[in-house]
């Protein structure tokens, strides 16, 4: 930083013995070392902060760069699966009311409005006339039920 040499330390070491004089030179030497030790310290903390925001700032144009990139290659995505789904778009929609229809494997679940119209009773299984008494047949008085 600076161009100090050996002899011009020794220069102004004799002319600071000169003004001081012995008895406060000591006391003045440790305090110009004080006083420069904290100067270098302070130089330090500033090229550290320093260093450390140029750092994230590097980090942030990284973030930056790698977000554009993602984000340019999901869109690209989506807009590819909709043009797919536009191929087959004639397979889902009726030709004449262009109006979605559900899906095979899906159920039926009755809304508000389906509870208000009458619905038609479900048919029994073949042979079973008789309405839902419990579990099963009793076996407690058959006549194939040996004790």
């Amino acid at each position: 930083m600076f161009d100090i040499g050996f002899v011009e330390l020794l220069i102004c070491g004799i002319i600071a013995l000169l003004v001081l004089g012995p008895e406060r030179l000591p006391g003045a030497a440790r305090a110009a070392g004080r006083w420069i030790g904290g100067a270098r310290r302070m130089v330090g903390q500033f090229t550290a902060e320093l260093d450390r925001e140029l750092k994230a700032e590097e980090l942030r144009k990284e973030l930056r760069k790698a977000g554009d990139v993602g984000l340019d290659d999901v869109q690209k995505t989506v807009k590819g699966a909709l043009d797919e789904a536009r191929k087959y778009e004639h397979m889902i929609l009726d030709d004449g009311a262009k109006k979605a229809r559900p899906a095979p494997a899906t159920r039926r679940v009755n809304t508000p409005e389906d509870s208000n119209t009458e619905s038609a009773p479900t048919p029994a299984a073949p042979g079973n006339d008789a309405p839902d008494a419990g579990p099963g047949p009793s076996t407690e008085n058959s006549p194939d039920h040996r004790s």
